[in-house]
């Protein structure tokens, strides 16, 4: 077990700091229903409407599933056939829930890497990203957990992560302002260093329009 609670085959390594926010615990459903229940009645919500009987429920099992990422077993293979170039997953999707305000900010990642000695199953890239993004979160920390995640699990000499997600707490309230993108790049290694696989990296995000 890892560090950020990813199955892994190799022993843990020491908890840097960008893990300080660690993933949710499990729910206590009848406890959270009750306390969303009592929230909604003192925003005004009358939850003993037929047709609110359930919300708070419901809430409760909606959040419960964005913040808890799905299980899975990560895979590392030998880079045996010394490949150096760029390996990139474009249009992530990220999903996760901002934890000033609790509302969701949704848009795409894009994450590459420089392989070492070892590579990573392409799917893996997906689940990495979902992973740091299933509990509350800012985008900022997002787009450093997965890159420095990627550094330090796989060993790679340079590793690019840019997110692009639109806010809803930027969009639904506050200063209210529709298809606003947010972009946070986090580039270490060879990709923050050599401006011209920097280049070419942020050149691969972009996709054709």
């Amino acid at each position: 077990m890892t560090s950020t609670g990813l199955h892994h085959r190799e022993p843990a390594r020491p908890r840097p700091s960008w893990a300080a926010v660690e993933a949710v615990g499990e729910p206590d459903v009848d406890s959270a229903t009750s306390a969303a229940a009592d929230l909604l009645t003192a925003l005004g919500v009358d939850v003993e409407s037929e047709s609110l009987r359930r919300t708070p429920e419901r809430m409760v099992l909606a959040l419960a599933e964005m913040l808890r990422p799905r299980p899975f077993e990560l895979t590392t293979f030998p880079n045996d056939g010394g490949y150096d170039e760029l390996i990139v997953a474009r249009n992530i999707p990220v999903r996760s829930l901002c934890e000033h305000h609790v509302l969701p900010f949704i848009g795409t990642a894009h994450v590459g890497y420089l392989p070492g000695e070892r590579i990573l199953g392409l799917s893996k890239l997906a689940r990495v990203v979902e992973h740091f993004s299933r509990r509350p979160q800012v985008q900022e920390r997002l787009t450093m957990q997965v890159s420095t995640w990627l550094r330090d699990q796989l060993g790679a000499t340079g590793v690019g992560v840019v997110i692009e997600a639109e806010h809803m707490c930027m969009t639904l309230r506050g200063v209210q302002v529709p298809g606003t993108s947010t972009v946070t790049s986090s580039l270490l290694g060879v990709l923050r260093d050599d401006p011209r696989t920097r280049a070419e990296f942020l050149a691969l995000t972009h996709s054709p329009r």
